[in-house]
């Protein structure tokens, strides 16, 4: 069993990652099932996706302590979701920072610094990801989603490798996002493989 918890905010494709995850971990034959949190405003609320993947899955919720893995899209709310977090469980995370709505909204200041020191105080199993790098190298902020999985899969913890989330792309991605995915995908593995400076990012 794999617990995989994903945290975003609203517009950096939180949800449609957790789907081909999803249909990624189907495609090798286990069972799935998954649910979404979704804050109150559709950009800039907090989103949070469980999956779920094994044999024998009878909730799709995830318990705090329970998670083998996140991904984050966002500091703040990797750190949010931090309770969730097994013991040695692995987080990828994105270090650019969006303001929460909170924030905007009380004028209070917010620093993604200070959340990625946080992190790296306390969790073991930390990949950090230049957000702003990542997003350069693959074009456009709209795939750092894809991004982020390809950095995942170099850690080869999801029981999937490349070929079945590609397969799952062309599936269900539009032709004409195919390449600038695949593209996604390869940036994430190499920006992971730069960072540990291994074949892994165990």
């Amino acid at each position: 069993m794999l617990n995989v918890l994903l945290c975003g905010v609203g517009g950096q494709g939180t949800v449609l990652l957790s789907r081909l995850i999803g249909a990624s971990a189907i495609e090798t034959g286990l069972s799935v099932r998954g649910t979404e949190t979704i804050g109150m405003a559709q950009r800039g609320g907090g989103v949070v996706s469980h999956v779920r993947m094994g044999q024998e899955i009878n909730s799709p919720l995830i318990r705090k302590g329970e998670a083998g893995l996140i991904i984050a899209f966002e500091p703040g709310e990797a750190v949010r979701a931090l309770p969730f977090l097994r013991p040695n469980g692995f987080m990828v995370v994105s270090d650019r920072g969006i303001a929460p709505v909170t924030s905007s909204l009380t004028g209070e200041g917010y620093s993604p610094e200070s959340m990625i020191a946080y992190l790296r105080r306390r969790v073991k199993n930390l990949l950090v990801l230049d957000g702003e790098a990542l997003i350069e190298r693959c074009g456009s902020a709209k795939v750092m989603n894809v991004a982020l999985l390809g950095a995942v899969l170099q850690s080869e913890i999801l029981p999937f490798g490349e070929e079945s989330v590609k397969q799952v792309m062309l599936a269900r991605l539009p032709e004409k996002f195919h390449a600038l995915n695949q593209k996604a995908l390869e940036v994430g593995r190499e920006m992971a493989k730069e960072i540990t400076g291994k074949g892994s990012a165990k």
